[in-house]
């Protein structure tokens, strides 16, 4: 009976512990999807940044055209120079575009993997049942091991 009430306590044990371990776990996910909504909200502003910059850049150069001539305007800004800048934005954007689009598939990742733990996991009116039950089982547990004793003891004083 003692073993059984020992084991019985070390499976509530083992128990506890898991639990504790999933809400770490939870946390500690919960943590890194924080963070990488944050990083993604932070690429985003910076490409809406880069976009305000190209549009101001488009803007300055259509007063440019229409304010100048062309030959003032080529003495100006060469068409390769501004190929040229315009290909490295271009570039960057791209880039940029790279870095959102890996960043969003692993937010899709991560919150795939949130949602798979969160499904694996027990809901709190599971928990509360199965905790029932073990303090159910634990309490006949010891009404059976009283019962025994009282008997044990009352055969010991007929003898």
């Amino acid at each position: 009976d003692k073993e059984l009430l020992q084991s019985m306590e070390l499976r509530v044990s083992k128990i506890q512990g898991h639990c504790e371990e999933l809400s770490f776990l939870s946390g500690s996910l919960q943590k890194d999807c924080e963070q990488k909504q944050k990083d993604i909200e932070m690429l985003f502003q910076s490409l809406e940044t880069l976009k305000k910059d190209k549009a101001d850049e488009e803007n300055v150069l259509a007063a440019i055209d229409v304010k100048a001539d062309k030959a003032a305007l080529g003495s100006k800004v060469s068409c390769t120079q501004f190929e040229s800048s315009m290909e490295r934005l271009e570039e960057r954007m791209q880039k940029m575009q790279s870095q959102v689009s890996g960043q969003n598939q692993h937010w899709n990742k991560v919150q795939q993997q949130l949602s798979d733990e969160m499904e694996n996991k027990l809901d709190r009116q599971e928990m509360k049942a199965f905790h029932e039950q073990i303090e159910d089982t634990w309490q006949r547990s010891l009404e059976e091991l009283e019962n025994r004793l009282k008997a044990d003891s009352a055969a010991g004083y007929k003898k």
